[in-house]
C-alpha cells in the first residue's frame, strides 16, 4: 500500500535517492520512496556501478596511502576545465572523507581496486559485488529501518505553488495516483534516455548514441521542475559520455560495454584519421572525454587499432575482437578504406620515439612531429595480428541539472521562495560537472549529496 502522505518523499531508487531516505529516516521522518522501476531493475544506473572516489588522509578501508582534498580537487578542477562550483565541489570532497564509513557501517563492505588500465587503488574505493550489491544492502537497511518503498511508481507532477511544495502525482499499475508530503528528494537521475530531448541538444548524432544505463531517466521530473521555474545549471550537450563497444544495445549495457584500450591503441575515423592524443593522461581522468569526441565523428563511429604487443594491457571488450594479418586486411574487415588506414599507421610508427615503456606512469614514450600527438604509451603498430574495436558514444548520464546550495537545496531564483524541494545525485551532478568526469565521482556526488539532501529535508518536514 502506497500511503497518501509522509514527511519525506524521495523520487527515484538508486544510490543517491538510497542515501537521502535513510538519512531522514534516521532523522526522525516518515519516508517514502517512489522508484520508476520495478523491484527487479530497481536502483537506476547504480546497478552499473562499481566503485566510488573519496578523499582520504591515510589508508582507509581498501584504499592506499592518502588522496587529500587538494589534490581530489585539483583533479577535478582539471578534468571540468574549472567549470565547476568551487564551493559545492570542495563540500563533496570534504564530505567524502566520512563517506566509506557512514556506508560501512549500514552494511556496504568494499573490495581492493581491480587491477590493469584503472589505476584506482588509492582514489577509488570498490564495492564488493558490485553496483547490485551495493543497492540490495542500502534497500535492506532502508526497508529494517522504516522506509517504505513503492516500485513501478513514474512521478509526472510535481504540485508547487510560490512558497512550498505539496505532493507529487504518478502513475501505477496503469492508474494516476497523488501523495502528499512536507519535503521532497528529487534524486531521478538525467534525460539521457529521452531521444527527443537529446535530439534537441545534439540533432541527428543523437541517434547513434548508446545508453549505457537505464532507459528510464527521461528527465520528466527535471523538465517538470524546470517548467515551474527551477533553476539550472549546465549545458544539455555536456554528459558523462564515454567510448564504448559499438555493437552494444542501444540501452541498459552497462560498465562491461566499456572499452579501456584506448590509451593504448590509437584512434581513427571511418576514413582512418587520428583526431585525438590517446595517451594524454591516466585513463581514469580522460576515458569519458571519448564519448564526446566520438559523436564529433563522422556517422559517431570510430576505432581502436591495436597491435599483438599490448593485446593483453586492458580488460578485453565482452564482443569478439576483430583481427587480421595485416593492416589493409583489418581496414577490409571494418569497411575502412585500407590505403588511408595504412597510411596513418605508417606515419604514427615513424613518429615513435623509443623510451621506457610503462603503463603504470605517464611513460613519455609519445610521437614527435605528427597532429594529434600521442604523449605517452605510444609504440609502434608492427605485431601482427593486429585488432580493431569499434567505438560508439556511451552516455551515462547528462549535467544539465538543477541548481542546488550547500544544503541540496533546488533554487527557484527570483522568481518564489521555495524551501522545501532538494535534490541529489545525477539530476543536479552538473554543479559539479561542468564538462569531463574522474572516475567514480557520480557515486561520490549521489553518496555525499544524498546524506544532505536527506538530512535538511527531514530537519524541514519536521520543523
Amino acid at each position: 500500500m502506497i500511503p497518501a502522505a509522509t514527511d519525506v518523499l524521495v523520487i527515484g531508487g538508486g544510490n543517491a535517492a538510497l542515501c537521502a531516505a535513510i538519512a531522514a529516516r534516521e532523522a526522525g521522518a516518515e519516508v517514502v520512496i517512489l522508484e520508476h522501476a520495478d523491484r527487479a531493475m530497481r536502483g537506476g544506473n547504480t546497478r552499473h556501478t562499481r566503485n566510488l572516489r573519496a578523499m582520504h588522509d591515510g589508508p582507509l578501508h581498501t584504499l592506499a596511502d592518502a588522496y587529500t582534498e587538494d589534490e581530489f580537487w585539483q583533479d577535478l578542477h582539471r578534468v571540468t576545465g574549472g567549470q565547476t562550483d568551487e564551493p559545492l565541489a570542495k563540500l563533496m570532497i570534504r564530505e567524502s572523507a566520512g563517506l566509506l564509513d557512514w556506508l560501512h557501517e549500514r552494511g556496504v563492505r568494499f573490495q581492493p581496486a581491480l587491477s590493469g588500465t584503472l589505476s584506482l587503488e588509492r582514489t577509488n574505493a570498490f564495492f564488493l559485488g558490485g553496483g547490485k550489491t551495493l543497492l540490495n544492502t542500502q534497500y535492506r537497511h532502508a526497508e529494517a529501518i522504516g522506509v517504505t518503498v513503492s516500485y513501478g511508481c513514474e512521478v509526472i507532477d510535481l504540485a508547487i505553488d510560490r512558497s512550498a511544495f505539496r505532493e507529487v502525482t504518478f502513475m501505477h499499475a496503469g492508474s494516476k495516483h497523488s501523495i502528499r508530503a512536507q519535503a521532497v528528494v528529487v534524486a531521478s537521475g538525467g534525460f539521457q534516455a529521452n531521444e527527443e530531448w537529446m535530439k534537441e541538444a545534439w540533432g541527428a548524432a543523437a541517434d547513434n548514441f548508446l545508453i549505457r544505463g537505464t532507459p528510464l531517466n527521461r528527465g520528466i521530473v527535471l523538465r517538470n521542475l524546470m517548467d515551474q521555474g527551477a533553476d539550472t545549471v549546465g549545458n544539455p550537450t555536456q554528459c558523462h559520455a564515454v567510448a564504448i563497444d559499438a555493437r552494444a544495445p542501444k540501452y541498459d549495457a552497462g560498465i562491461v560495454s566499456r572499452l579501456d584500450c584506448v590509451c593504448f591503441s590509437i584512434v581513427v575515423n571511418r576514413h582512418g584519421q587520428r583526431f585525438y592524443d590517446e595517451g594524454e593522461d591516466f585513463w581514469p581522468k580522460r576515458y569519458a572525454i571519448w564519448g564526446r569526441l566520438v559523436a564529433k565523428q563522422p556517422d559517431q563511429i570510430a576505432y581502436a587499432i591495436i597491435d599483438a604487443k599490448v593485446a593483453d594491457n586492458f580488460m578485453p571488450s565482452i564482443f569478439p575482437t576483430i583481427s587480421a594479418g595485416s593492416i589493409e586486411s583489418l581496414a577490409s574487415e571494418i569497411d575502412m578504406p585500407g590505403d588511408a588506414l595504412a597510411a596513418t599507421v605508417t606515419s604514427f610508427n615513424a613518429a615513435v620515439k623509443q623510451g621506457h615503456y610503462d603503463t603504470t606512469t605517464l611513460d613519455a614514450c609519445k610521437t614527435e612531429g605528427i597532429e594529434p600527438p600521442k604523449s605517452n604509451w605510444a609504440l609502434p603498430i608492427d605485431t601482427p595480428p593486429f585488432c580493431a574495436y569499434p567505438l560508439r558514444p556511451g552516455i551515462t548520464f547528462t549535467y544539465l541539472g538543477l541548481k542546488v546550495d550547500d544544503q541540496a537545496r533546488v533554487s527557484f531564483g527570483n522568481s518564489h521562495s521555495v524551501e522545501n524541494v532538494f535534490a541529489a545525485g545525477e539530476v543536479m551532478a552538473g554543479n559539479i560537472l561542468g564538462k569531463g568526469y574522474c572516475a567514480g565521482t557520480g557515486m561520490t556526488i549521489g553518496g555525499v549529496f544524498g546524506r544532505i539532501a536527506g538530512e535538511n529535508a527531514a530537519r524541514e518536514a519536521l520543523c
